[in-house]
């Protein structure tokens, strides 16, 4: 028989505790130079909980942001915590379709947006008859359908006091936090996690690896609405009452360098992309002296880009991998026990095994399948029963990384059983850049590969047969396919062939083509444009379709 859940609600436990400890005072939120302390976050979540309430919103609905990191942001999620309903904070990079889809998947009743992404949420409400409200932040004032009231943040919020936003009666397994993970398809699904869960990745990874502490300022290159930023910006530093950094923009090396220079972090969360693309920008070394530690998440962190990055600015990186589906971090390198190329140990709280094609349990030296356990695991997938059952297994996750261990207990990644690639340290589906591709009318076939950069990171490169007669130049096809996909997942390179490998009965031989890439020297890079690198490339890792889920290195 099992035991009923205790009562518990994370944004009281994020933010109000914090106010009964007697700290209301401190600083729980940095934002373009402006400081909010942990009573005016409070106030402010009060006020969104209440007002998400007014427009008619009942216990497990959903309410979907897409938004820049900003307080609004923060208290849109925290907001719902406290009223029983759901968060789904979804990726800014997407196009109006892409959030469409989402939307309608999700069926959310209201959408949050900041006035950058205003048109586009103004296309998305039209794909999903569940929205009722609108609500952007600023001036903007974009189209929807008459069935769909828009607001204003103002008109939202106003004349609504701090008690109007009563606590719900929640529990430890009550719905919490919806985030969408792609896969070979390119189809969304949304990763369910309960309140209880938030707890467990602070008091695991949050407390036990970063050792978090009330005077740390965390700065994150991932975005809020990544599992890996999420957990940077929101979940660890407020868990220890300590002070989040939160920047709107694109993160950049200029971007970057500036909120170090002005708000003094102590914890700064990258990915390798991005620790790379610091160092080819040729920063003062005394840039990062306030940081005390840096952590990298996203996809393996190369041992020399950890090296050159410790000699220069003389700040440790642990690298980790983690999961949408695990939430955040579950296995990870510590501060006094690094391991160059490596992904270290299991986080405390968590179990992992490396099983054969059989499930069998291989022994420290031997390759196989990783699986993790621990209290932060999702749910499962909304509407995803049959991928669901693939991927939970039990108390068990399969994550779809072939791993080994070796005798000290370190883990080490051998790859992924899959086609996925990534693009500045995000996962994307092949097929779904490869479908873009072949909607241009030149092109016969397609064929999308990563293919690393001079860091050792891969790129997505695109191979295709043109059409006779075809004058559609690489230039072309890639403006194409950044006209047509969230920038980050258009390939940096395109190379005409005259047949793409394939066997007897048809199927593509993908790892030919990366054997064409190997052959040819190809670097992703080169030849190219600036490279986007997806908002900094935060921390995910997309399921693929037959199953495997999203991590976050």
């Amino acid at each position: 028989m099992s035991t009923p859940s205790r009562s518990f609600n994370a944004a009281t436990y994020l933010v109000d505790r914090h106010l009964e400890r007697g700290r209301g005072h401190h600083t729980a939120v940095r934002h373009e130079g402006e400081d909010i302390s942990y009573a005016q976050l409070a106030d402010d979540t009060a006020r969104v909980a209440a007002a998400l309430l007014r427009l008619g919103m009942h216990r497990d609905e959903r309410v979907m942001c897409c938004m820049s990191d900003t307080p609004e942001l923060l208290t849109a999620i925290l907001g719902a915590f406290r009223a029983g309903l759901v968060a789904v904070p979804v990726s800014t990079m997407l196009t109006g379709k892409e959030l469409g889809d989402i939307l309608a998947d999700c069926g959310a009743r209201v959408l949050v947006c900041t006035p950058e992404f205003a048109d586009a949420c103004g296309e998305a409400v039209s794909a999903s008859p569940d929205v009722s409200h609108l609500v952007v932040v600023g001036d903007a004032g974009p189209q929807v359908p008459q069935r769909v009231v828009r607001l204003s943040w103002a008109e939202f919020t106003g004349g609504l006091a701090p008690e109007d936003g009563a606590v719900a009666g929640t529990v430890e397994d009550t719905p919490a936090l919806w985030l969408y993970t792609s896969g070979t398809t390119g189809m969304p699904k949304a990763a369910m996690h309960r309140h209880a869960n938030i707890r467990h990745v602070c008091e695991t990874y949050g407390q036990q690896v970063l050792g978090i502490r009330p005077d740390d300022r965390c700065l994150s290159v991932a975005k809020l609405f990544f599992a890996y930023g999420i957990g940077n910006s929101a979940f660890f530093p407020l868990s220890a009452g300590a002070t989040t950094v939160l920047e709107r923009r694109r993160p950049t090396p200029a971007v970057i360098a500036e909120r170090v220079g002005a708000d003094r972090p102590t914890l700064f969360f990258g990915v390798p992309t991005f620790y790379a693309a610091m160092l080819s920008a040729e920063l003062p070394g005394e840039l990062m002296s306030p940081v005390r530690l840096a952590v990298s998440a996203g996809e393996a962190l190369p041992a020399p880009l950890l090296r050159r990055w410790q000699d220069h600015f003389g700040v440790k990186i642990i690298d980790g991998l983690g999961s949408t589906e695990a939430l955040h971090i579950f296995l990870s390198n510590r501060p006094d026990d690094i391991g160059p190329g490596t992904s270290g140990f299991p986080v405390p709280g968590y179990e992992l095994q490396i099983r054969d094609e059989e499930g069998t349990v291989r022994p420290p030296g031997e390759p196989g399948s990783l699986y993790v356990k621990g209290q932060s695991i999702a749910t499962g997938y909304w509407c995803r029963t049959e991928t669901s059952r693939h991927v939970f297994q039990g108390d068990w996750l399969a994550t779809g990384d072939t791993y080994v261990q070796d005798d000290e207990g370190r883990y080490t990644c051998l790859g992924r059983s899959d086609d996925m690639l990534k693009a500045g340290g995000i996962w994307v589906s092949p097929s779904e850049v490869e479908s873009r591709l072949t909607e241009h009318e030149d092109v016969v076939e397609a064929a999308v590969v990563g293919v690393p950069d001079g860091e050792g990171l891969d790129k997505p490169v695109g191979y295709v047969v043109l059409a006779k007669g075809a004058a559609a130049t690489p230039e072309d096809l890639i403006g194409f396919c950044r006209d047509g996909l969230a920038h980050f997942k258009a390939p940096r390179r395109v190379v005409c062939v005259e047949a793409l490998p394939r066997t007897a009965t048809g199927k593509l031989q993908r790892f030919k083509i990366r054997q064409m890439a190997a052959d040819a020297g190809t670097d992703a890079d080169a030849d190219a444009g600036p490279a986007d690198t997806a908002e900094g490339a935060p921390a995910q890792r997309p399921s693929r379709a037959s199953a495997e889920p999203e991590a976050v290195s």
